[in-house]
């Protein structure tokens, strides 16, 4: 593990998470909508972890990819470190998203497309965790093709608001912000960008240590120093 790497993103997380939080809900300002009043100050904290979900499943499909054609081991650790924080990401992007519709829609769940897409994204990207998990000898390639197909859910995922009729805000929301609100989303989004990075770092540096452990308990019982 690069250890400088690592105290970057950290130093940078402990700075920006406060930093967001300031900027969220004591600077920009609150929403016109009625509806929504304080609740949009979820906005900070959803998007950039949706945005940290697409980059997992990516990162998870591309690793996938380079490992169904070279079978380096350190192309499945990335990819399933990639995975897990896909599942960890997805789930505060849906349970935020369900805070905001009850606020803004006066329902916790619409089976409408972005929504339902985006759950999909997350239950394949659990299905992936799980096959690696309890699958035992090959759930390795299976998990590989869980990576690739769950990667190209996300363009579905984000232009379904233009594809089909939706409640979901546009994407369009984005580019629009102004003044405040614009640099405490950034800074929002820089923020999770360096925790993400932190968390696969630290997450695949553990997914080698379990290799390398295996590697020699496997030696150490070929030499019948284990039982």
């Amino acid at each position: 593990m690069n250890r400088g790497t690592v105290i970057v993103t950290a130093v940078l997380c402990a700075i920006g998470f406060p930093a967001v939080l300031w900027l969220a809900f004591y600077e920009a300002p609150l929403a016109d909508h009625p509806a929504l009043f304080f609740n949009q100050k979820i906005f900070y904290f959803h998007v950039p972890s949706a945005f940290m979900m697409f980059a997992a499943v990516f990162v998870c499909g591309i690793y996938s990819l380079l490992f169904l054609r070279k079978r380096k081991p350190e192309h499945d650790e990335i990819a399933n470190s990639a995975a897990e924080l896909g599942v960890l990401f997805g789930a505060v992007v849906l349970v935020t998203g369900s805070i905001w519709g009850k606020a803004s829609w006066n329902t916790w769940w619409e089976w409408e497309a972005r929504l339902t897409t985006a759950l999909l994204l997350w239950m394949i990207m659990l299905a992936y965790v799980l096959v690696r998990k309890y699958g035992g000898p090959g759930s390795e390639r299976l998990g590989a093709g869980l990576g690739v197909f769950a990667m190209l859910d996300v363009p579905l995922i984000y232009l379904s608001v233009h594809i089909w009729r939706t409640v979901h805000p546009k994407t369009s929301v984005v580019p629009e912000l102004e003044g405040k609100m614009r640099i405490a989303f950034w800074v929002g989004v820089a923020t999770f960008i360096a925790f993400f990075v932190l968390l696969i770092k630290v997450r695949n540096s553990l997914g080698r240590a379990e290799r390398l452990l295996h590697d020699v308990r496997e030696q150490a019982f070929d030499a019948g120093l284990l039982d």
